[in-house]
């Protein structure tokens, strides 16, 4: 797990820098770049692969760094140890993307962090099952194992335990 999580600090380190040479006055978001966002989470559930989502990906991402009022917790382990499957980025990004959807949807839960990680889980796991459509080979036995305790109906209390364990102060 430690490893996993220094490929994720690895990687909003990453993002930060792209971000930080746009930083400007931060300011709210407005309800269309909150849409943006929204949409782009779901044409990435379905399609995580898509080259041409790419720029809109990378605006996501700066975007979630840069606007105040969107907070967005992130704990990767809730999905096991995934950091060697060919698409950790696809999926980390989608667990992101996924937990602000949950943000700007669920305003009054929006400091709930368990129900934004079972949220991001969701959203990744979906992301993941369309990566597989594509690409049947492309299997991640954590994923797998993440996704079989979904179809079990037990993916609410393993989110919350893994989150308890692993990440700083269970989110």
């Amino acid at each position: 797990m430690r490893t996993l999580l220094k490929i994720s600090a690895l990687a909003f380190i990453s993002i930060a820098a792209l971000a930080s040479s746009r930083v400007s006055a931060q300011t709210p978001s407005t309800p269309d770049e909150r849409a943006r966002l929204v949409t782009l989470a779901h044409k990435l559930e379905s399609n995580p692969l898509d080259a041409s989502l790419r720029p809109e990906r990378e605006w996501a991402l700066k975007w979630l760094i840069q606007v105040p009022d969107i907070t967005v917790g992130m704990c990767p382990s809730i999905l096991g140890d995934y950091h060697k499957y060919k698409y950790s980025t696809e999926i980390t990004t989608q667990l992101m993307l996924s937990g602000a959807q949950f943000v700007i949807e669920n305003p009054d839960k929006a400091k709930d962090r368990m129900a934004q990680y079972v949220a991001a889980a969701e959203g990744a796991l979906k992301a993941y099952s369309s990566i597989l459509q594509q690409d049947p080979k492309a299997k991640s036995k954590a994923l797998d194992d993440t996704l079989q305790k979904q179809s079990q109906g037990k993916l609410r209390d393993y989110v919350e335990d893994t989150a308890n364990k692993s990440c700083r102060n269970g989110g």
